[in-house]
């Protein structure tokens, strides 16, 4: 068996989502299992280099599990010859900059969402990656979800006959910040620094019904501030400027409509933060982050409108739930080992930088569905 070394830099690790999916329950949960067996005899090691502005912050969480490598100085990083893939999960607004550095030098590009602030900044980067040569990845984890797999199966196994709707809802009440610590950074909250659940929330939406159900053909969204003023880490306070909350329906190909609710502004009153309900002329689903629950058309009960007396039926007690019938990893770890198998085995993989531009165009015609007033078309995008 032979062990390769894999440099990766890993920028924007001091963040939630940089730090507790990305480089503790992803890249360090692959060193904890030995590294990546190719199948090939080779076992890939990550070796991850933590890159940002605050060394002490770097340095601390290098300390923490007893890594060595830390830089402020994202060029150098670049110029490093050693360093095979370049890893982005910094704030939106900073992020295509660094990535069309990264392509320039020739790394392997693997990063969250967004990849840019637009679309037309999206589709430069896919153009440049592949003027390149290199491999490229975005993160589209909802996919490698146990609920959302659940879900697939019964897509792929027939069982919904044909689609007619998906109904989600996603989101959680987010602190103002004030009398109790929030729990999102500040910068979401506003605009100019790239913020916004339409930013964050319809990349996401986008890539699950297009894989799941169908590419989007057209939305109408409406978007809100509900909570127009918050307080920052420091606990002052500021206007929100951007939206936390939007309303959105999606016309998909082969007909079904999907009407996703998204809002930092909401108390949860369902089982997950986030559920999917699929209905079908054959059978319903409802899925969620880890379970999904289904019933059949020859199970499906008659139920009478009668609002003069108490409901007796326990609805949700109508329903099975779907077996595991098998083991889920962490969707995030479960992505990077197809990147990582892509990258050094040449293995397929399709949720690119053209992928993570359809992401970036149904965020960007959301917000503009919004402030018109009207449905747009989603035109097909390539390069």
């Amino acid at each position: 068996m032979t062990r390769k070394t894999v440099r990766i830099a890993m920028n924007g690790v001091t963040g939630r989502m940089g730090y507790r999916q990305h480089l503790v329950r992803s890249i360090l949960a692959l060193r904890e299992q030995g590294g990546l067996d190719l199948g090939d005899g080779t076992v890939l090691w990550p070796e991850p280099i933590l890159v940002g502005r605050r060394e002490h912050a770097l340095k601390a969480l290098a300390d923490r599990h007893g890594l060595e490598h830390v830089s402020t100085d994202v060029d150098a990083v670049l110029a490093d010859d050693s360093v095979d893939i370049y890893f982005d999960a910094q704030v939106t607004s900073a992020r295509e900059d660094a990535l069309k550095k990264a392509i320039a030098a020739g790394k392997h590009i693997y990063t969250e969402k967004p990849t840019a602030t637009g679309l037309d900044g999206a589709l430069e980067l896919a153009r440049l990656a592949n003027a390149a040569g290199i491999k490229h990845g975005v993160v589209q984890d909802k996919l490698f979800l146990p609920g959302l797999l659940k879900l697939k199966r019964l897509i792929d196994g027939g069982f919904f006959g044909r689609i007619l709707s998906v109904r989600g809802e996603f989101g959680y009440w987010v602190f103002e910040g004030d009398w109790q610590e929030a729990q999102r950074p500040s910068w979401n909250y506003r605009a100019e620094d790239g913020g916004g659940i339409v930013v964050d929330m319809f990349p996401h939406w986008e890539y699950v019904l297009h894989e799941l159900f169908g590419r989007v053909k057209s939305v109408q969204a409406l978007t809100a501030t509900h909570v127009p003023q918050r307080w920052d880490e420091n606990g002052k306070p500021y206007d929100a400027t951007a939206d936390d909350a939007a309303y959105g329906v999606f016309e998909l190909d082969g007909g079904a409509i999907a009407q996703i609710n998204s809002s930092w502004a909401v108390r949860v009153n369902r089982d997950e933060l986030v559920e999917f309900q699929v209905d079908g002329t054959e059978g319903s689903a409802v899925a969620g982050l880890r379970n999904c629950r289904v019933q059949h058309r020859s199970a499906t009960p008659k139920p009478v409108w009668n609002p003069d007396i108490p409901a007796i039926e326990v609805f949700r007690d109508q329903w099975q739930e779907v077996p595991d019938n098998g083991e889920f990893d962490n969707g995030f770890k479960a992505q990077w080992e197809l990147f990582l198998r892509h990258v050094y085995a040449d293995a397929p993989y399709h949720w690119d930088l053209l992928a993570g531009a359809r992401g970036v165009q149904l965020a960007e015609l959301g917000l503009k569905s919004s402030a018109e007033g009207r449905r747009l078309d989603v035109p097909e995008i390539a390069l």
